[in-house]
């Protein structure tokens, strides 16, 4: 795979090119690729060895995961650099920034972009208490009043 890249020579040139990344749609990730991600995070950056052992057991092969990894890479998620015979990689996305855009495209595409048709639909489900939607509703309201 052949990667292109841009020579960033200013603050202006970084900006332009964050803001493209940052507006490019994220490819969701499956089950096992936000398992590696989750250790990644963790690590903040680290040898697949080492993601290898905070994965819960079963624990998949070593070439499994670092298959996984690779397409980690080519999806973005992660970038690599070249240590002796290794490679060491370190998350591109934060976990914050995932699960903030994961979320807005699930209630996107579920709850036709309401987040309260959301909260509705786990009150219904009895998945959340009138306990839990007492503490969403202070959570909102020290919001407004620190505004």
């Amino acid at each position: 795979m052949k990667k292109h890249f841009t020579l960033i020579t200013n603050k202006y040139d970084l900006f332009v090119e964050l803001r493209k990344f940052r507006n490019k749609k994220m490819e969701r990730l499956t089950q096992p690729e936000e398992e590696a991600m989750r250790g990644f995070w963790q690590l903040g950056g680290g040898f697949i060895k080492e993601v290898l052992e905070l994965l819960p057991e079963p624990r998949p092969p070593y070439t499994t995961l670092a298959s996984t990894v690779r397409n980690l890479e080519r999806k973005n998620y992660l970038t690599s650099r070249k240590l002796g015979n290794t490679f060491r990689f370190v998350p591109s996305v934060t976990a914050e920034e995932y699960r903030r855009r994961f979320l807005g495209t699930f209630v996107g595409d579920y709850f036709r972009n309401s987040y309260k048709e959301l909260v509705s639909f786990f009150a219904q489900e009895q998945k959340i208490s009138p306990e839990e939607l007492q503490d969403i509703i202070d959570m909102i309201e020290n919001r407004k009043t620190r505004s």
